[in-house]
Formats: structure tokens, C-alpha cells, sequence
């Protein structure tokens, strides 16, 4: 990743908090609602969201979406088909 690419890692409101937040072995629903709440008063929730989308990043939080959200966004159901039989 270049450094110009991620400075606004520097002003995350993550970066405070335990990495396993955002990364857990097992995401639960009260888990995610609370990485989630932490990206909503985020100051760079977007770049972070928009880096997540662009790299494709398949694991964790960023930008308060999760990585079905995130391949939901990426994909949407309009340019998805069913795999060849």
C-alpha cells in the first residue's frame, strides 16, 4: 500500500481500539454492531470504506461494512449470475 494512499489510517477512530474488533476469529452480531458504531463517528469513514472496495479487502470491518456488505456493494445483485452447472 503506499503511504499516500492510507494517511487517513492516522486519523481513524480505530485506531484506539483492539484490532480483534475489527478482525475477530468468530464476528458475532454484537461484535460487528459495536465496530460498526466505533465507524460511524468516524471522520474518515469514507476513504476508508472507498480503499476497502478498491483493494477488496475480504476480511473485517472497514468503513463500517462487513465483507458480505462490502462484496454486496462490489457486486451488485444486478451484475451477479449463478455459476455454470
Amino acid at each position: 500500500m503506499p503511504l499516500e494512499e492510507i494517511s487517513w489510517l492516522r486519523r481513524g477512530a480505530c485506531r484506539s481500539s483492539d484490532p480483534d474488533l475489527f478482525f475477530p476469529l468468530a464476528p458475532s452480531p454484537s461484535q460487528e454492531a459495536s465496530a460498526k458504531a466505533v465507524c460511524a463517528g468516524c471522520q474518515v469513514i469514507e476513504e476508508c470504506r472507498s480503499y476497502a472496495l478498491r483493494a477488496g479487502e475480504s476480511e473485517g470491518i472497514w468503513g463500517g461494512l462487513t465483507p458480505q456488505e462490502r462484496r454486496r456493494t462490489r457486486f451488485p445483485k444486478g451484475l451477479r449470475s449463478p455459476a455454470a452447472s
